[in-house]
C-alpha cells in the first residue's frame, strides 16, 4: 500500500450532548457563510449600500440556501423516499429501524437547489430594499465561492461525496467508507472554489468591470458548475438512479447553470461598450 495516502477517519461529530451532535459540517456551513457576510460588508460599502441592508442579508441568504439546499435535495435525488416521509423534508428527523424518530440533523442538501433558493430570496430581499436586483446579484456573486469551498470542507468531514478509487499518492482512504484509495472530490472542488473567489475577488477590486451588469454574477457561476459538472466524473454516484447514466444529475443540473452564467458575461461586456456616435 503507498504509505503516502491519506488516512482519513475523522468522526463527523464534534461533541454529542444527549443524542444532539454538534457535527463539523453545521459549523463549517455556518462559518463560511458569516465569512462571507463580513467580506460582504466591505463591499456594500464601498458599492454605497445601506449597512441596513447589509445586516438582513444573511437572514435572506441563510434560509434561501438552506430552505432550497433542502429541498433541491429531496426533489432532485431521493423523490420516492421523502414523497413517503415528507415531514423529514422539513425537520431535522429521521425514522429509525425502531419505528421511531430520532434527530439526525438535514442528512441531505444539494447545491443546486441551495442556488436556486438564494436567487428567489435575493429576489425579495432586492424588492424589500429596493436595490437593483442585478447588484445584489453581483454582490453576492463575489463572496459565494467562499461559501461553496466551506460547504465542501463540511463534507470532507462527513466522509461523503466522495471520489472514485485512485492511485494517486494523495488519494484518500475514507475508512467510515471502506477501505479503498479514492480521489478527494470534496477537496478538489474546495481549493477551486477557493481559487475562483481569490479570482474574482481580485477582479473586483481592480474596478475591471461594475457592479450591477451581471458580470460578476455570470463568471461565478459560470465557473462554479464548470468546476462542478467536471469533478462529478469522479465521483462516486449519489443515487441509485445514476448508475449506467451519461451524465449523472449533478451534472445534468449544472448544465442550465453554465448557459445562465455565460449569458451574462456576454451581456454584461456587450453592455459595458461605449456607444459610437453616429
Amino acid at each position: 500500500m503507498n504509505l503516502l495516502y491519506v488516512n482519513w477517519d475523522v468522526s463527523p461529530e464534534i461533541f454529542n450532548i444527549s443524542g444532539f451532535p454538534l457535527k463539523y459540517y453545521g459549523m463549517l456551513f455556518l462559518a463560511g457563510l458569516v465569512l462571507c457576510y463580513t467580506i460582504l460588508k466591505t463591499i456594500y460599502k464601498k458599492e454605497n449600500l445601506s449597512s441596513q441592508a447589509h445586516e438582513a442579508l444573511f437572514s435572506y441568504a441563510f434560509i434561501g440556501i438552506l430552505v432550497g439546499a433542502r429541498l433541491g435535495h429531496c426533489l432532485f435525488y431521493d423523490f420516492d423516499y421523502y414523497a413517503q416521509h415528507p415531514i423529514e423534508i422539513f425537520l431535522p428527523i429521521q425514522k429509525g429501524a425502531d419505528g421511531a424518530y430520532h434527530f439526525s440533523g438535514y442528512a441531505g442538501l444539494a447545491s443546486h437547489g441551495g442556488g436556486i433558493g438564494l436567487i428567489i430570496m435575493l429576489l425579495i430581499y432586492a424588492r424589500k430594499f429596493s436595490i437593483k436586483f442585478m447588484t445584489v446579484l453581483d454582490v453576492i456573486a463575489i463572496a459565494t465561492p467562499l461559501a461553496g469551498a466551506f460547504i465542501r470542507l463540511g463534507n470532507l468531514m462527513n466522509s461523503e461525496i466522495i471520489g472514485t478509487p485512485s492511485n494517486a499518492p494523495w488519494a484518500f482512504i475514507f475508512r467510515q467508507v471502506d477501505n479503498i484509495p479514492r480521489h478527494p472530490a470534496q477537496l478538489y472542488e474546495a481549493i477551486c472554489y477557493l481559487i475562483i473567489f481569490l479570482l474574482v475577488y481580485s477582479v473586483y477590486k481592480k474596478d475591471i468591470f461594475k457592479v450591477g451588469k451581471g458580470f460578476y454574477f455570470g463568471i461565478t457561476t459560470l465557473l462554479i458548475f464548470i468546476v462542478r459538472f467536471f469533478v462529478e466524473f469522479i465521483k462516486v454516484d449519489q443515487v441509485d438512479f445514476e448508475k449506467g447514466m451519461s451524465l449523472n444529475m449533478g451534472q445534468i443540473l449544472s448544465i442550465p447553470f453554465l448557459f445562465l452564467g455565460l449569458f451574462f458575461i456576454i451581456k454584461s461586456i456587450r453592455d459595458s461598450r461605449p456607444i459610437k456616435a453616429s
